[in-house]
């Protein structure tokens, strides 16, 4: 007899979706999560009581009508949440040496400032939106790629995707515009999907383009305000999480093609049995680890070994003392270029050697404090800074305890530390000489927190071999097993909630829209960007954290 009826391995926002959504039915779920915080990326930790959210710094789509919106009012969990609205008239900063350009909310806003810093260019960049906007909209359709009929049907009604989505973005981009800083702004968000804008299909460049186009919100709270308000919707259905809680295997009976999982096992050594099993783990852990090479199809064991993971990276954890208001700094992100070459960011992350003094092509950095006051201490604001790198060059050190690596990795983080910061100092000068705190996270650490691997920071590279329809399925080979998360068919905050969503809907027969229809119970409360004539909402919430430890 079954202990639940689904059990889901890992807190992220696919699992939370995944469990919320099955719960909303009168299912039995439980969540198991290794870490002693849940949310995976979405978690939000303290460091001397100053609060830091490694994996959330926007959010799109959450107007009326947007695609997150609708997941979040829909799984009932909204009445918890809060939104605050990064700067209207610059949610992302593009920071060169002589100059930052602001891209504004709205599309077609983004489109004229561009035309009228690059005027010369305006035929190539309404062009370049114009295409962007039909890809975006044959986007919209993804259930019209199924069969062969469907992409015939696909062909007749969005020929942008089928003739441009699978090119790399920068291939598109070179044929509309010439202006080396015209294209670095059009690549420079790349980094929200962690795939160099040489490589990434130019449909999944577009989406994600496309999901910021009426601006960027950040929960209050941080990114734990997420799993904290899934959480709260699962125990309300009779739900269970428990944290410190690792799985070691999925248990399976069965042979060959009759393979069913049937519960999990513990590192305990304890066993839970479900009706079903979700793993939100990634697709290593969930394979090689959980479910055993042993027991997968030819097929399915040689793609799994030929898995390319995403970027890793290096993130910086910031308290000072500095006078922001007096810099100018706002709630914005600010992506800063010391080269001009976007794919120059990516190249770094192919060598093994961090050892070069100076700068990191490209940085990414957010005042945390400005996009949520709430999280000021004392007066002091917090940052969060980012590069891509490689996990080679920790390897040799994978295998030691967290708390107790050798000296060497101290030292080698300390000079990464300077390099990092020397390569936000454009943005923050003498931020060196302002610090109340300043730790550094490394691709180890994403291994030991989120369970990532090689400390991936988006699951699968997003190559034109691992997204759409060549991404990791939802529903397994193995009948009882479902996966989600970033490995499968979308990544990111909403992607990942959709793929949640996408596996609940496998379990209960359900189509996705049957899931989500709680809307009722409590709309999303959104502060807008302090701008003159924008009313803000006064409904407030609030928000703790756990301690997280570097």
């Amino acid at each position: 007899m079954a202990d639940w009826d689904v059990i889901v391995v890992g807190s992220g926002a696919g699992g939370l979706s995944a469990a919320v959504a099955l719960s909303n039915l009168g299912k039995k779920v439980l969540v198991l999560e290794q870490h002693y915080l849940p949310g995976g990326w979405t978690h939000t930790f303290a460091l001397d009581g100053h609060k830091f959210s490694p994996g959330v710094h926007y959010v799109g789509q959450l107007g009326k009508g947007g695609r997150t919106r609708e997941i979040l009012e829909g799984l009932g969990v909204a009445v918890d949440l809060e939104f605050n609205e990064l700067n209207s008239d610059g949610y992302d900063h593009i920071v060169f040496e002589d100059e930052t350009f602001d891209i504004p909310r709205g599309r077609d806003n983004f489109m004229r400032r561009l035309i009228q810093r690059f005027p010369e260019e305006r035929r190539g960049i309404e062009r370049y939106f114009h295409l962007m906007q039909k890809v975006d909209r044959g986007l919209s359709r993804p259930g019209e790629i199924a069969g062969v009929l469907g992409v015939l049907k696909l062909l007749l009604t969005s020929p942008a995707i089928v003739f441009h989505g699978m090119k790399p973005a920068a291939t598109v981009i070179n044929r509309y515009v010439t202006d080396p800083r015209l294209k670095a702004i059009l690549e420079a968000r790349s980094g929200d999907h962690g795939m160099t804008p040489i490589r990434v299909p130019f449909a999944l460049h577009v989406a994600i383009e496309a999901h910021f186009w009426e601006g960027g919100w950040y929960p209050k709270g941080g990114g734990g305000a997420i799993p904290k308000a899934f959480i709260s919707r699962l125990k309300q259905n009779g739900g269970e999480i428990h944290m410190r809680t690792r799985v070691s295997q999925i248990i399976l009976e069965g042979t060959g093609r009759h393979q069913r999982a049937v519960g999990v096992r513990l590192e305990s050594g304890e066993e839970l049995r479900a009706r079903a099993v979700i793993s939100n783990a990634d697709a290593w852990v969930t394979y090689n680890n959980l479910v055993g090479k042993e027991n997968l199809s030819k097929r399915l064991a040689t793609r799994v070994e030929r898995l390319e993971p995403s970027v890793s990276a290096l993130s910086l954890f910031i308290a000072t003392d500095l006078d922001i208001d007096a810099l100018g700094l706002d709630s914005g992100n600010y992506w800063i270029m010391h080269d001009v070459d976007v794919d120059a960011t990516y190249r770094c992350t192919e060598t093994d050697d961090l050892t070069p003094e100076g700068v990191f092509p490209g940085a990414f950095l957010t005042v945390t404090t400005k996009k949520d006051p709430g999280k000021i201490k004392d007066g002091i604001h917090t940052m969060e800074a980012f590069v891509f790198v490689s996990h080679a060059p920790f390897a040799q050190w994978e295998d030691s305890e967290m708390e107790s690596r050798p000296q060497e990795y101290a030292d080698f983080k300390e000079r990464l530390k300077k390099r990092l910061l020397a390569s936000i100092e454009r943005v923050v000068p003498e931020i060196r000489d302002h610090l109340v705190l300043c730790e550094l996270g490394t691709p180890l650490t994403n291994v030991h927190y989120v369970n990532g691997y090689r400390g991936n920071v988006y699951g699968t590279a997003k190559s034109k071999q691992q997204v759409g329809p060549m991404a990791l399925p939802v529903k397994t080979e193995i009948s009882g097993l479902y996966h989600c998360g970033q490995s499968t068919a979308a990544h990111g905050v909403l992607g990942v909630m959709v793929t949640g969503v996408m596996a609940a809907s496998e379990i209960s027969a359900l189509p996705m829209s049957e899931m989500l229809t709680f809307a009722g119970e409590g709309g999303l409360t959104l502060r807008p960007s302090s701008k003159p004539g924008l009313q803000v909402s006064e409904k407030f919430s609030q928000h703790t954290d756990g301690q997280f430890m570097q």
